[in-house]
C-alpha cells in the first residue's frame, strides 16, 4: 500500500462552519446596505477574506478606502468568531470522522489546506486536531485559491509528490487550485457546480472504504 497525502479544506468540507461565514458576510453587507444572498456567497467559497470583501463591495458598487476596508474586515472576522465560541465535535460534517480515521489507521499522511486564518482553533474546538499530520491556512500562504499554493505547501510539509496527493475541496477554486497542482481533485458538495473535479461526491457519507483503497494502490 503506497503512502499519499491527503490534504482536506476546512470550511464546508471538515466542519460546517461556512454558515457562519455566510451570516458574518451578510451582516456587513446589510449595513452597508448590501443585498447578500446564499446565491452570492457561492462565489465567496475557497476566496481569501480580502478578496470577499471586494466581491461584497463590487456587489453594492461601493468604493471604499483601504482605511474602511480594514475595519470592515475586523467587524466581519470578529461577528464569525463570535458564531464559533460554542463550536464542538457535532460541527464536524456527516462522514468525515470514519474517513479521517481510517487514513489514521492505515498510517497515511493527512494536511489541513485551508484558506480560514482562523482553522487551528476550529480543529481544537472539535478534538480533531491530533488527526492532522501539517496544517496549512490562511495564516501561512499569501496566495489564495485558485493558486496551488495552500495545497503545494501541505504536499511538501508531508514530504510527498504532488502527484501522490488528493485533495478533498468544497469550491471551485479549490478544485482548481488542485487540478493546477497535479493533485487528484475530489469534489465534495453539487457536482453540477464541481465539474472539474477527477471525482465527485455529495458528501463524506457516499465515500466508501473500496474509494479510498483504490486511491491507496
Amino acid at each position: 500500500m503506497n503512502k499519499k497525502a491527503f490534504i482536506f479544506d476546512l470550511d464546508g468540507v471538515i466542519v460546517d462552519t461556512a454558515k457562519y461565514h455566510f451570516l458574518a458576510w451578510q451582516k456587513l453587507a446589510q449595513e452597508l446596505g448590501i443585498e447578500f444572498t446564499p446565491e452570492h456567497n457561492e462565489g465567496l467559497k475557497g476566496v481569501s477574506r480580502v478578496r470577499s470583501l471586494d466581491i461584497i463591495l463590487e456587489l453594492g458598487e461601493i468604493q471604499a478606502s483601504q482605511e474602511d476596508k480594514n475595519k470592515w474586515l475586523i467587524q466581519k472576522n470578529e461577528d464569525y468568531l463570535s458564531y464559533l465560541v460554542d463550536i464542538d465535535e457535532s460541527e464536524i460534517l456527516p462522514g468525515v470522522l470514519p474517513v479521517l480515521h481510517y487514513l489514521k489507521d492505515k498510517k497515511q499522511l493527512i494536511a489541513l489546506g485551508s484558506a480560514s486564518k482562523n482553522a487551528r482553533p476550529i480543529l481544537e474546538k472539535t478534538g480533531i486536531l491530533p488527526l492532522f499530520d501539517a496544517i496549512v491556512d490562511g495564516n501561512d500562504v499569501s496566495n489564495a485559491k485558485p493558486d496551488p499554493e495552500v495545497f503545494i505547501r501541505a504536499a511538501q510539509l508531508l514530504n510527498t509528490k504532488n502527484e501522490d496527493s488528493i485533495v478533498f475541496e468544497d469550491s471551485v477554486a479549490g478544485i482548481q487550485a488542485a487540478n493546477i497542482a497535479n493533485m487528484i481533485s475530489i469534489g465534495i458538495g453539487d457536482s453540477e457546480i464541481l465539474h472539474e473535479a477527477k471525482y465527485n461526491f455529495e458528501d463524506f457519507t457516499f465515500i466508501d472504504v473500496s474509494f479510498i483503497e483504490a486511491l491507496l494502490d
